[in-house]
């Protein structure tokens, strides 16, 4: 056993030793205290090293390009944010509340999700170093295959468009529409676009659908949308397909008269849909879920469904070319089924939409919304990680920070930011507005006037953040884009780190990864002067965002 030394700044341990001839792999482990080691699945952490990159010494060559100079100081960077994440993870499973209040499955799942961190770091590792010339093998050698990490959340660096409101399907060419708009958002600085339900459905907008495989819809026809992906890629922005897998309309009805009968290619019977579900006479097993009562509520308990569903999501991916998922009222069905599709489909990116009330006392938002935001995080974990979640937490807040001019609420009871992205950052995917609370619909309006100080918020802070086409295309543009461009210049990602200086009753403010600082509210807030030198980035009503400048 070798034991790896404090560094001298007591951040980090490093070490250095000579490997030996067939050495396989490492496996470390993390010491807690004097008389606790941190322990994963009975087997501890294990990188294995391939065969063809293990020489009699482990070195590195001093003659690396320029260019892959800058690779690996970006992967330092995004491995940085990783390493932190992971010491937060198991200063977390380390603390004596964590074990007096969290039981052995919440543990548990917090050490799969340290394990896989440290997987990612080291893939991103592996990447970013000199290459070993290839070494013929002898035919019995079999080479073990390399570390696969589907996290669900790209790069880390995204930036995502919703790319329609409420009222496109009206228009009847939606997909013509966004094709001419797609050097525009590659512009303004959007990594990612959402797009609609793509298949045939019962309501205009799509989120009704009935023939799975038929994807001429109100928003245009097969041909035209991939067209639009085709230009949308050519422009490198990635693309979300929203998949509808809750629910499903039925073609024809049973003998009974209920409609629970379906037709296409996907032609099945009611054992398709959940017992429990009380309007359609379903045969299958109960709810793993919240019932949708509009439409039949799909059993993904049976394997017949889970097969044809991943099939069809393959061949959405490979006919149409969706880089991932947004996912449709994944309150209604088990996360582990979405495990089971991520792991399937392998998407670049994808994102749940669980989306419950918050907690109130006599109607007022309460401070601490720890219950609703486990919620979201349990569903993130049931899914193992595959999948982000929507930050509906965060924008709940939102909305009675802006409203009652409560600016504290922004901290939560440690510090932190009080949302999703306060618990786990990478995998929260924050917004203020879509198509179902603004747009005509309405449900949960952000508080009007007051949206640039919501962007000037999440494009500021971790997390992937979301921006609403109606917002895009609207009066905002220029300062959105403005906000964009200061979170690419200064490499702001899902897991920079935020560290809130000022949460009062008129201003919040907040540094982020050293390099940024913002405040939002009427309040007064300026950076103070030193040995770092702050210049004013973008401003503009109530918020205000510095860079790090050097003097």
């Amino acid at each position: 056993m070798i034991y790896l030394q404090r560094n001298n700044d007591g951040d980090g341990s490093c070490g250095s030793f000579t490997l030996g001839e067939g050495i396989l792999g490492f496996v470390f482990v993390l010491k807690l205290n004097e008389n606790a080691w941190l322990n994963c699945k009975g087997s501890d952490f294990y990188i294995p090293l391939p065969r063809t990159v293990v020489p009699d010494k482990l070195s590195v060559s001093p003659l690396v390009s320029e260019n892959a100079s800058e690779s690996n100081q970006a992967s330092s960077i995004y491995t940085d944010g990783i390493i932190s994440e992971i010491r937060s993870l198991v200063t977390d499973i380390s603390s004596e509340k964590t074990r007096q209040t969290k039981n052995k499955k919440v543990r548990e799942s917090i050490l799969q999700e340290i394990e896989k961190l440290a997987a990612e770091a080291y893939s991103i590792f592996r990447s970013s170093i000199p290459t070993v010339p290839k070494i013929d093998l002898a035919e019995d050698e079999v080479l073990e295959p390399p570390v696969k990490v589907c996290s669900g959340t790209g790069s880390g660096n995204e930036i995502v468009c919703q790319g329609f409101n409420w009222e496109s399907h009206k228009s009847g060419n939606w997909y013509i529409e966004l094709q001419e708009k797609a050097s525009k958002l590659s512009e303004l600085g959007f990594t990612v676009i959402w797009l609609p339900p793509p298949t045939d459905s019962v309501s205009p907008e799509g989120y009704m659908p009935s023939d799975l495989y038929n994807l001429n819809s109100r928003y245009g026809s097969i041909d035209q949308l991939k067209v639009l992906v085709k230009k949308l890629h050519e422009v490198g922005i990635m693309v979300l397909g929203d998949a509808v897998l809750n629910h499903r309309c039925a073609q024809f009805q049973n003998q009974n008269g209920v409609w629970n009968i379906f037709g296409g290619r996907l032609n099945w019977d009611d054992r398709a849909i959940v017992a429990d579900d009380p309007h359609f006479q379903g045969r299958g097993n109960k709810s793993s879920g919240d019932n949708f009562h509009a439409a039949p509520n799909i059993d993904h308990s049976q394997e017949f469904v889970r097969k044809d569903i991943r099939e069809w999501m393959n061949w959405l991916r490979e006919e149409i070319g969706y880089d991932g998922w947004r996912l449709d009222f994944v309150r209604g069905f088990w996360g582990g089924y979405v495990k089971d599709y991520m792991e399937s489909t392998e998407p670049y990116f994808a994102v749940g939409e669980y989306w419950d009330s918050l907690s109130y006392t006599y109607g007022e938002m309460d401070h601490n919304q720890d219950a609703h935001r486990q919620r979201i995080v349990d569903w993130i974990n049931a899914t193992n990680g595959t999948a982000g979640a929507f930050d509906v937490t965060t924008k709940g807040i939102l909305h009675s920070t802006l409203e009652r001019c409560e600016y504290w609420r922004l901290s939560d009871g440690e510090g932190k930011p009080p949302g999703v992205m306060g618990w786990w950052p990478s995998r929260a995917v924050t917004f203020i507005e879509n198509h179902d609370t603004g747009s005509t619909q309405g449900h949960w309006r952000f508080p009007s006037g007051k949206e640039m100080q919501g962007y000037a918020y999440i494009l500021t802070h971790p997390g992937t953040p979301s921006v609403f086409y109606d917002h895009i295309f609207s009066d905002y543009q220029n300062e959105i884009s403005a906000l964009i461009s200061v979170r690419k210049r200064n490499t702001i990602n899902c897991r920079s780190r935020v560290t809130i200086i000022k949460a009062e009753r008129d201003v919040y403010a907040a540094i982020v990864d050293e390099k940024l600082i913002m405040k939002i509210g009427p309040g007064h807030y300026e950076p103070t002067t030193g040995a770092e030198n702050w210049s004013v980035a973008v401003e503009g009503r109530d918020y205000k965002v510095w860079e790090l400048t050097r003097k």
